[in-house]
């Protein structure tokens, strides 16, 4: 059994639940609210089986109980331990191409908008909510920039030819987040383009925020 750490908005979490819908495994989610009570991933229960305090965290129990945070980390691990279907080219330059894009969008752009910088600029630093705001969309545009360049590699298919992967769970956790701070995103073309193609598939749609168990 697969068990899956999750907050509904947590963009990290996002990108592993889509992996697992588009490898069609099954898995349980356990919700760690970041917020109530001084954010639950705080507590000593859940420290002790994630002492970087952060989500995801998936659990396999038919690898002996083994925990795997970091949701890329996770994303290899998944493709290591059920292979098919494979969420990264075969093709070594394109994986290799695949992983530099989500690696742009999953150390440089999120960790600048994550929750915990965004409270700690409010909180600590007082900066205003619309100073906050205009800090996101600042460093998700420059992010932007560059994966809309770097996606020209695939000539407008999608990071397997015809189908989803490792790229796009990813990409779209980080679209969705980019809209709910009402980025403009006309510029980005080939992202769009990609998001719509994504954002019909089921595996895309059960994977979405709104719909997890614990959505508020």
């Amino acid at each position: 059994m697969l068990t899956l750490y999750s907050y509904w908005r947590s963009s990290a979490a996002y990108r592993v639940r889509i992996a697992l819908n588009l490898k069609g495994l099954a898995y349980q989610q356990v919700p760690v609210h970041l917020l109530k009570d001084g954010g639950q991933q705080h507590a000593a229960e859940y420290q002790a089986l994630n002492p970087q305090q952060l989500l995801p965290l998936l659990v396999d129990e038919g690898n002996g109980g083994v925990r795997i945070a970091q949701s890329l980390a996770i994303l290899e691990y998944l493709d290591d331990v059920f292979p098919l279907p494979a969420l990264l080219p075969s093709d070594p330059a394109k994986r290799a191409q695949v992983r530099a894009l989500a690696l742009h969008i999953a150390c440089d752009i999120h960790p600048l908008n994550n929750l915990r910088v965004l409270q700690y600029l409010t909180g600590e630093l007082g900066v205003s909510e619309p100073g906050k705001d205009a800090w996101y969309r600042h460093w998700t545009h420059k992010g932007l920039v560059a994966v809309e360049a770097g996606l020209a590699v695939f000539n407008d298919r999608l990071s397997l030819g015809e189908r989803p992967g490792y790229l796009e769970a990813c990409l779209i956790p980080q679209l969705y987040n980019a809209r709910r701070f009402n980025c403009d995103l006309d510029a980005y073309p080939r992202i769009l383009a990609i998001a719509a193609r994504c954002e019909s598939l089921d595996a895309f749609q059960q994977a979405a925020p709104e719909v997890q168990p614990d959505a508020q």
